[in-house]
């Protein structure tokens, strides 16, 4: 059995480094994912002689004994505690993330390459050699490895869901088994690229709106803790705190007692917060919780908006690829969340296991625009796929056009939240100040 020298990372963010004997490279993966240790390097060894073969023996250790002791790493299997260089190493390491753009990246240079006829192997090794994130190498040799061993690329993509999503997975099987791969990659950059355009625009419309609210309540609260406290003393100097409105006084009052006992407010927020979640991980609270997600003012439409795209693409590129409708909807559970739209989704293939509609579901809903159900239903009489295409054009227009209401509306809302906090401000607090002030500086002006 071949023997292979392994680096992997621990859950924990520990480096493990071990000698094991393995089947396979692409065992020892699966091995090392099911022990939840993220692979970083795999070498194999070669052992000439006998005397070579009783020291593998000597220093092998098995994977299960390794995860009993994560506070360290393990050369050869003696425990070994980390020194401060590998901690630096191991640091940056771990911050090494994997990105979209790496994955976009991979697939269009993939694409080209098996394009100009490259095969998967000679592509990929292509590929790995000009890969710059060492964390993303790691995973394309292990998909190399894979392929090498006979095994589909798919197989190991799969150990590594976390990074690649299941629409993208999804649609490298499916070329992959049809014989198609290259029309499958092709499609694929086509939906990381959409994908990436989306999240820049979210990124775009929500980031200085959030960024803005945040900068200008902040300044308020600060000023009002800063200036509250600053005039209230002026006044009890001047005798004349009495003649200030009640309201005034009241919330001069509140602030004191709040600032005064400040973990009461921390201790309620925790509370409603541990109990807001605790009640959203129940099977009824996550439900609700997805429901008003779709129902919620201002971003409600493009959330649905979006998650129903999502599946819509996927049913699309798999209709493409010759799945049936009920295979189709299955993959499409995987590329959301949220448990109103999987709930639909569950239902509709039900439906069509019954023989009724699978449309009717998300129709009944209410959440969709009837004209998007309504071209599902022509679709359905005459071409599906064609239809469908034309569906998710319009929902990409859909979305373009909720998301440029929100761009006009949100910093309107956030001024409008700014203003209304400011105008409490100055009627309740300034404006008394200053008339207060200004009568008994008249007052004494003129000796009144």
């Amino acid at each position: 059995m071949p023997t292979y020298i392994y680096k992997a990372m621990t859950d924990k963010g520990v480096l493990v480094r071990n000698k094991v004997e393995s089947a396979s490279r692409l065992e020892l993966i699966k091995s090392l994912k099911s022990n939840n240790l993220l692979p970083i390097s795999i070498e194999q060894v070669a052992y000439i002689g006998n005397t070579a073969n009783k020291k593998q023996k000597k220093n092998i250790t098995d994977i299960q004994e390794i995860m009993k002791n994560v506070n360290t790493t393990q050369i050869g299997g003696k425990p070994k505690t980390l020194t401060t260089t590998e901690k630096i190493n191991l640091y940056f390491a771990k911050t090494e993330k994997i990105t979209q753009r790496d994955i976009v990246v991979f697939t269009q240079n993939f694409y080209l390459l098996k394009k100009a006829n490259f095969n998967n192997i000679h592509a990929l090794s292509t590929i790995i050699e000009s890969t710059e994130n060492l964390s993303f190498k790691g995973i394309l040799e292990d998909i190399l490895a894979g392929v090498e061993a006979g095994d589909y690329m798919y197989t190991t993509m799969e150990y590594y869901s976390n990074i690649f999503p299941y629409i993208y997975i999804n649609m490298i099987k499916v070329g992959e088994l049809s014989g198609s791969l290259t029309n499958s990659l092709e499609q694929a950059v086509q939906y990381l690229d959409e994908s990436a355009s989306l999240t820049k625009k979210l990124k775009s419309i929500l980031i200085p709106n959030i960024v803005q609210f945040v900068l200008l309540l902040v300044m308020l609260v600060v000023g009002t803790l800063v200036a509250i406290p600053s005039i209230q003393g002026i006044f009890d100097e001047m005798g004349t705190e009495e003649e200030l409105p009640a309201v005034t006084l009241w919330f001069a009052d509140f602030l004191n007692h709040a600032m005064a006992n400040w973990y009461i407010p921390v201790l309620i927020i925790v509370g409603l917060v541990a109990g807001v979640l605790f009640y959203i991980n129940t099977p009824k609270g996550k439900y609700n919780f997805h429901y008003f997600k779709y129902k919620m003012p201002i971003f409600g439409d493009l959330i649905y908006a979006l998650d129903f795209s999502r599946v819509m693409k996927a049913m699309l590129l798999n209709l493409k690829n010759g799945m049936r409708i009920q295979e189709a909807l299955e993959v499409s559970k995987n590329v959301v969340n949220n448990y109103v739209m999987l709930s639909m989704i569950e239902t509709a293939i039900n439906n069509i296991l019954m023989g009724t509609s699978w449309i009717e579901p998300f129709e009944k809903a209410g959440l969709s625009k009837p004209m998007v159900t309504e071209m599902l239903k022509i679709g359905m009489q005459t071409d599906l796929t064609e239809m469908m295409e034309k569906l998710v054009e319009y929902m990409e227009l859909d979305i373009d056009n909720i998301m440029t209401k929100i761009m006009k509306a949100l910093p309107q809302i956030v001024y409008a939240i700014v203003g209304v906090v400011l105008i409490f401000f100055v009627l309740v607090v300034l404006v008394p100040c200053i008339q207060v002030y200004m009568g008994n500086f008249l007052f004494s002006a003129y000796g009144v």
